[in-house]
């Protein structure tokens, strides 16, 4: 039996091991548990701890961060996967497999500077970004696809509109800032207009729900959904937001990794590039760019670009009305940012993995 350690530096990284933890259950031959840091807010661990035991998995709980380390220390897992390098080094014993599934594919930089030399085997989601890592001289990658993706395939949930007071009989926009730099307080005064004639569902980063200086996010779009009917705004229970992706007709963002997992489906798609910028990111500009993945922000040509907020009720409905336009460009885009969407890419991972183990034991 092989043992694995799932561990979740936040818990919107939970989504992305949910198939590839399916994936290892199916086998049958791997004994799994998860954990995430004691310091997280006891409400974040709380909805980590309920989605462990739907998805019927162990779980180490302790009140103390040290305490916690030691615990999985001395379990000596075969096996460590990480969304990023976090506290890799404190957690991995000498003979442990560490695994990374990156928890997120979108347009910032952290992507190629999050990297630890105790990473064995990284899952990368696209020829193009194993071809940049490659260049930066990294040899411990696996080209699997996007491993959260897989439930757009494999898992038939999706959101019930009349189960959350929303319309069935208009169509729906599901609408995912992330948390810094973010459109929503360019978009707060438009919702309101934009719901009248379509269903928006806001889903917020985690961050907007559990750290101090964007919980006025949540609080603004709770307040949002109090005033118009048209407009739900997803509990922080609600973790994963793949669910959502199949029940909306068009997408919402802004530099968050949803737009490159909602390419999943092939449906529209808004970027929004009117974000508000800390002071210091507007007077020294160029530390805000380092932050960017430049050529990616450049290369996306399969959404409709938005950069006035007034203009965001007209882009959306012609999106909704005229759905096919820039699908083939959407559909070049899933090859060159997810490389396959067959919902396969955890049973590559897995493969991967087991491979690797394989070659360790001889």
């Amino acid at each position: 039996m092989t043992t694995v350690l799932f561990e979740n530096h936040h818990l919107y990284y939970l989504p992305n091991f949910i198939p590839i933890i399916q994936e290892m259950k199916r086998r049958g031959n791997y004994e799994i548990v998860a954990s995430i840091p004691a310091h997280m807010p006891e409400s974040e661990q709380s909805a980590f701890y309920d989605g462990c035991d739907d998805l019927q998995i162990d779980t180490i709980r302790k009140d103390r961060e040290q305490d916690r380390i030691q615990d999985i220390r001395k379990k000596a897992f075969d096996v460590i996967m990480v969304g990023n390098v976090g506290q890799l080094n404190e957690i991995v014993n000498d003979n442990t497999l560490a695994v990374m599934v990156y928890h997120g594919i979108g347009l910032k930089q952290s992507y190629y500077n999050d990297i630890d030399t105790r990473i064995d085997l990284r899952a990368v989601e696209s020829e193009s970004r194993l071809a940049e890592l490659k260049a930066h001289g990294h040899t411990n990658l696996t080209l699997t696809g996007f491993t959260k993706c897989d439930s757009l395939i494999s898992c038939e949930d999706k959101i019930d509109l009349k189960s959350i007071e929303l319309n069935p009989n208009l169509k729906t926009v599901l609408y995912a800032p992330s948390f810094y730099p973010t459109s929503l307080d360019q978009f707060l005064p438009i919702l309101g207009k934009l719901s009248c004639e379509a269903n928006i569902i806001v889903k917020l980063h985690n961050f907007s729900w559990y750290q101090d200086q964007y919980l006025y996010q949540s609080e603004v779009v709770q307040k949002l959904a109090e005033e118009f009917k048209h407009i739900y705004l997803a509990p922080p229970s609600d973790y994963n937001i793949i669910p959502y992706y199949k029940s909306a007709d068009l997408l919402v963002s802004d530099i968050s990794s949803t737009m490159f997992e909602y390419l999943y489906l092939d449906r529209p798609i808004v970027m929004a590039t009117c974000y508000s910028l800390r002071l210091k990111h507007r007077i020294f500009h160029k530390r805000f760019l380092k932050k960017m993945d430049l050529n990616r922000i450049e290369g996306v040509d399969f959404a409709f670009q938005l950069n006035n907020p007034e203009d965001l009720p007209s882009l959306v409905y012609h999106g909704l009305e005229y759905p096919f336009d820039l699908s083939q460009e959407r559909q070049a885009a899933q090859t060159e940012y997810l490389h396959r969407t067959d919902g396969k890419a955890s049973l590559r991972l897995v493969d991967a993995i087991e491979l690797n183990l394989e070659k360790g034991r001889r």
